[in-house]
């Protein structure tokens, strides 16, 4: 059961170094009989600014397996908030006591990426270090983008089938690559570990001791590179610590601090369900906090060991703090990977603010009441089939979460029916996650309807998946339009219009 507090949208795992060994070998453990891949993140300031402005990495974070504190900054945010870390588990930290329980355990580790030289020679200090040390690969790809890294690299990583596999690619550009190809990786446990195979090798030096525990390990790094990082360290202190304060602000202000347990009405209530058939209930009263969220998971917990989704009912919530908010992500993604939904309902005004503020307004699936939970949760995510609509253009709506887990439906959909209906407008109305795999699709669908003398509109984009495909400049590339009526009033001959403003030529 997992605790998590929520910095800025992230959640953060609140567990000790032990405690995440053990989380990876159960991990490994389920990997190896499942194939599934657990995504793990060491998360820093700079991870959690940057996740402020890329949709696409805050969700990624949002949905990783385990994340933890690799930065001093969220030790102490978490002390602020009520719910205190037992402190930092960063990457370098982590990787050779990784190795250590590697030996011991019989896991196999691949390296991948870092500048040439430096993910070998960090396998190799690692296997002097613990004999033993099986390591299924080393590879360092040539330098390239999440969408158009080379596909062996993938290929190269599922034949060599580790039990983990560190990435080393830098951050946003390890977790997204993660998240894209996990669903084909199989492999059990993935961690992003950015520059921690530099400092194993030596390339980087790492601060003295006293700096580590201090909090002063930035001051080091500083005097090391300061061309490099004078001016991220100075905007990321000034996003976090501006963003930070408005969260702590709407915490103190919700009266964050515990309370006594009878003033917060005990564990929250569960509600019988009406009938077979239906989805179980859990009523949340008065405040979702430090003190209450325990028994709270307990219960949701319980319910979701034989039950696939859950409704979460807010009407009579008075207040959610950041441990409360974390333990309904926990809850989220622990239904997610088992095939279910957490469906949160009757969400009061003052809530849905604070989901706002904590950036987890389109994590959650909100809806008005339990009979709208009931019928979401008969139907699938997925893409519809293409509908034919005005002037011979055929629309297809995109499923709420395109990844690596639908986008190959959507492509496969299109790819069916592209020789009749090659003229294609993809309604993104219902999507609030827009993934590297699923922009992989587009980009592909636009050279398919291309390629068969046709033309690929978007159309309906939420905020969010527009700032993706802006921070990509797709938004330019690929012809983007407001609405589907729009995208199927335009006619083929005129210029496109997309929604920054920016004309494209006519395609022909």
């Amino acid at each position: 059961m997992r605790r998590l507090l929520v910095i800025l949208g992230v959640p953060i795992d609140n567990l000790t170094m032990e405690e995440a060994l053990e989380r990876c070998d159960a991990f490994i453990t389920a990997g190896r009989a499942t194939g599934r891949t657990h995504q793990i993140a060491t998360v820093n300031a700079n991870f959690v600014v940057n996740s402020l402005h890329d949709p696409e990495l805050r969700r990624i974070l949002q949905e990783a397996d385990m994340t933890t504190a690799d930065g001093m900054p969220l030790v102490w945010a978490s002390r602020l908030l009520g719910g205190p870390l037992p402190g930092r588990v960063t990457g370098v930290d982590l990787v050779p006591v990784l190795a250590a329980r590697a030996v011991e355990r019989g896991y196999s580790i691949y390296f991948l990426g870092a500048r040439e030289g430096v993910a070998a020679r960090a396998a190799e200090m690692l296997q002097r270090r613990h004999p033993g040390l099986k390591v299924a690969g080393v590879y360092s790809p040539p330098p390239a983008s999440v969408l158009t890294m080379d596909r062996t690299v993938v290929e190269r990583v599922r034949d060599a089938r580790p039990d983990i596999l560190l990435v080393a690619f830098g951050n946003p550009k390890q977790e997204k690559w993660i998240h894209m190809h996990a669903p084909e990786l199989q492999v059990p446990v993935c961690i992003g570990v950015g520059g921690a195979l530099d400092m194993i090798a030596g390339t980087t030096r790492r601060a003295p001791l006293w700096m580590q525990h201090s909090g002063l390990e930035w001051v080091y790094r500083l005097a090391q590179e300061p061309r490099r990082l004078f001016k991220r360290y100075l905007h990321d202190c000034a996003y976090f610590s501006y963003f930070f304060a408005r969260q702590w602000w709407a915490m103190r202000k919700g009266g964050a601090a515990p309370r006594r347990l009878d003033d917060v009405g005990g564990a929250p209530a569960v509600d019988e369900p009406a009938a077979r058939g239906t989805l179980p209930v859990i009523a949340v009263r008065g405040r979702l906090d430090a003190t209450s969220s325990h028994a709270f998971l307990q219960r949701a917990f319980a319910t979701l060991a034989h039950e696939a989704s859950l409704v979460v009912n807010l009407a009579a919530t008075e207040f959610v703090d950041s441990t409360g908010m974390g333990a309904l992500v926990a809850i989220a993604n622990h239904a997610r990977t088992a095939g279910g939904s957490l469906y949160l309902v009757e969400v009061p005004n003052v809530i849905a603010d604070l989901l706002a503020l904590m950036r987890l307004e389109h994590f959650f699936e909100i809806l008005p009441d339990s009979q709208a939970a009931e019928r979401r949760s008969g139907t699938p995510d997925l893409a519809s089939e293409p509908q034919p609509g005005k002037h011979g253009w055929a629309v297809i709506r995109a499923p709420r979460l395109l990844d690596g887990n639908t986008a190959p439906a959507l492509l496969e959909r299109c790819q069916q029916r592209i020789a009749q209906l090659h003229y294609l407008v993809v309604d993104l109305s219902e999507t609030v996650f827009l993934a590297s795999a699923g922009i992989a699709t587009l980009i592909k669908l636009d050279q398919l309807c291309r390629e068969h003398g046709g033309h690929l509109r978007i159309a309906s984009n939420s905020a969010d998946v527009l700032r993706t495909l802006r921070l990509l400049q797709l938004d330019v590339m690929l012809c983007v339009f407001p609405t589907v009526e729009a995208a199927l009033a335009t006619s083929i001959d005129r210029p496109h219009t997309t929604l920054t403003g920016s004309v494209l030529p006519a395609q022909h």
